[in-house]
């Protein structure tokens, strides 16, 4: 007995948090602005453009020089490398030609502090590489453009939703209040002997149906708020309530089209083009690169002196001719990719086109069916109110009232849903076509 009082008072006091939660209301474009400044997705797309961007950054290196400055002290008692490390001190003299000096050298110091750049100067190879990394940059821009837009899209969509749950929830109130009406003339008329018991048990589990809906409805008003929070990273996961009310749109169709210039498609040919220019960048690598290079070095038996130094400048013609096969390979493989590359953008673009037509008739599909139900929902309305009169009159069977009911609250739920697939229709139709 004390474990169910508990479970009672536990119960309670959960309803009771439920209903004191603060509703915030909130309008769209507040939410399109926090999703714009918050989401992740907004932030995963420009990280993975600051990467992209970063990629082609490192392809300057095809123009800019490597520039390199070092320090090397060792020492050494190896004929050479003695020999050769007092010539570049600048201190050989005549007794070091001795043989037996040359042979067999005392341990030399030296430090050699080195200023070295090396300077590309024909790498056609790079350069088509550059160009391969400047259209993936190019891509994830659109990319990140394109999520902007996909999301924009997704908040006027889950906007609408809790619009729509709102709805629900009054609808099925009223609904409520109006079966508890019914419930109370049920039993005065089963008090003076009009009605059975069965029929007020009818009534009942009317009442007890509007409120299951009812608490069901609530729920998705939290599903929905939840959704919305998660669009904006927001994890408080408060309960909002919409500004505006749901409504029909204004909207017309015109003779629209996916456009070439729409981001994600641009994107697609961009990335067509990376994979052309990889392409080519593997065939340049068959030809032969030139480079500049050059040295300024002091040498020194004391660190950090200079007390000798020299220079060295030239060029280099390079010409890797042959590495078994693997750049055939290669070229081979870019090839094919740049082959997929563009079956998969004729793809999209075939598929973007089937999304449209068929939002198309979604969308007329939509408009016939809100004539329809609003025409079916003024008629249910109509027919309760004259089974309600009949009823309190006696002249109206229990179980005619409860169908009138029941249809006209399924009626007034099937319109605001139209309305919901009808301006998601007109929305999907902007997002398609958008440019």
């Amino acid at each position: 007995m004390k474990t169910t009082y508990v479970l009672i008072l536990t119960f309670l006091s959960f309803g009771v948090s439920i209903q004191a939660q603060e509703l915030i209301p909130i309008s769209k474009n507040e939410i399109l602005v926090k999703v714009s400044e918050n989401n992740s997705s907004i932030k995963i797309s420009e990280e993975e453009f600051k990467q992209a961007r970063a990629d082609y950054r490192q392809t300057n290196a095809v123009f800019l020089p490597n520039i390199t400055l070092s320090h090397t002290a060792m020492a050494t008692t190896n004929p050479l490398m003695a020999f050769g490390s007092k010539l570049n001190q600048e201190i050989l003299t005549q007794s070091d030609f001795n043989p037996a000096l040359l042979n067999n050298p005392s341990q030399i110091e030296n430090y050699a502090t080195k200023f070295e750049i090396q300077q590309p100067l024909i790498n056609l190879d790079g350069m088509y590489q550059r160009k391969a990394a400047k259209s993936k940059m190019e891509a994830m821009s659109l990319k990140t453009e394109r999520t902007q837009d996909y999301l924009a899209f997704e908040v006027d969509k889950a906007y609408m939703q809790l619009q729509l749950v709102y709805k629900a929830v009054i609808v099925l109130e009223k609904a409520l209040d109006a079966a508890n009406a019914n419930k109370k003339l049920a039993e005065n008329s089963f008090k003076q002997g009009y009605l059975q018991r069965a029929d007020v048990l009818n009534v009942e589990v009317r009442v007890t149906e509007v409120q299951n809906q009812l608490q069901s409805a609530k729920s998705n008003v939290q599903n929905a708020s939840n959704y919305l929070s998660f669009l904006m990273n927001d994890e408080t996961y408060v309960i909002y309530k919409p500004s505006d009310e749901l409504k029909v749109a204004t909207f017309t169709m015109e003779d629209q089209s996916v456009s070439e210039n729409r981001s994600d498609i641009k994107a697609m040919k961009l990335a067509s083009k990376a994979f052309e220019a990889m392409n080519k960048a593997d065939k340049m690598a068959f030809l032969p690169t030139l480079n500049a290079f050059g040295s300024y070095e002091l040498y020194d038996d004391q660190i950090f002196q200079d007390d000798a130094n020299g220079y060295l400048f030239g060029a280099q013609l390079s010409w890797n001719i042959f590495q078994g096969s693997k750049r055939f390979g290669k070229a081979q493989k870019s090839k094919a990719e740049l082959e997929q590359s563009k079956l998969e953008y004729q793809q999209y673009v075939s598929q973007s086109n089937l999304e449209l037509n068929k939002a198309k008739r979604a969308f007329i599909d939509a408009e016939n069916k809100l004539k329809l139900n609003k025409l079916a929902l003024e008629q249910s309305e109509e027919s309760l109110r004259i089974r309600t009169n009949r009823f309190k009159e006696g002249l109206e069977k229990t179980s005619d009232l409860l169908m009138a009911e029941t249809q006209y609250a399924q009626k007034q739920l099937e319109y605001y849903q139209t309305i919901f697939e009808y301006n998601y229709s007109q929305a999907y139709l902007q997002f398609l076509t958008i440019e």
